[in-house]
């Protein structure tokens, strides 16, 4: 179970914007160059991976709702002129900053772009089944572009290069090459969870607890 946190931030809420300094990273739990804190509204709303960076800006500026999940992150400040001290900031793995995603926001639709349609189908080609590197694949029209068909979630899939010179400019049914699977357009928690390959726990526990209903796993 995930405990919130008011913000706690030891000894950067003290001291001006101006005057904090940032003179090293440590990570404690996740790595400083792939740990991503995700971010959401005060009403708990998931909006999106944030840096460390942005989540730091967050705490130093009282921005920060509450928390959710362990401190993942150590970062250390520069030195307090009037205590003589370093300053310190505990980063938590979800954070959520003071007021309210815009109203149409609550469940945007993910950009289309090759790395995010090949997540969605797992790098594998939907024609033949099998696994590839990115390079080896590439994104196909179901119904051909020529013959109408649209650049969006529910009409592209995964295919290697072998299939997509194949399969040419005709439908699945036309080539004789029948789909592997349905195209579907991913929630935006499913594209969070597709875009970050370092997910801390704590993250997923609480993104797969918003997943649709249908889509989570048993």
């Amino acid at each position: 179970m995930l405990a919130r946190r008011m913000p706690r931030c030891d000894g950067f809420g003290a001291v001006a914007p101006q005057e904090v300094k940032v003179q090293a990273v440590v990570a404690t739990i996740g790595d400083i160059h792939s740990t991503r804190v995700l971010s959401l509204d005060s009403t708990g709303r998931i909006l999106d991976w944030i840096s460390w960076q942005d989540a730091a800006c967050l705490y130093v500026r009282g921005a920060v709702a509450w928390t959710l999940g362990e401190a993942c992150l150590t970062i250390r400040g520069g030195m307090n002129r009037l205590t003589g001290r370093q300053s310190l900031l505990q980063l938590h793995p979800i954070v959520a900053s003071s007021g309210h995603a815009r109203p149409g926001a609550n469940d945007p639709a993910p950009a289309l772009s090759n790395a995010s349609l090949f997540a969605r189908d797992r790098m594998l080609c939907l024609y033949c089944g099998n696994s590839f590197s990115r390079g080896e694949l590439t994104r196909d029209h179901v119904v051909p572009v020529s013959r109408g068909g649209r650049d969006t979630w529910m009409n592209v899939v995964t295919a290697c290069w072998s299939c997509n010179v194949k399969k040419g400019n005709r439908t699945p049914q036309q080539a004789g090459m029948p789909l592997l699977a349905v195209p579907y357009r991913p929630s935006w928690v499913e594209h969070l969870i597709l875009s970050n390959r370092n997910i801390l726990a704590d993250q997923m526990e609480f993104l797969v607890g918003h997943l649709p209903r249908d889509r989570r796993p048993h």
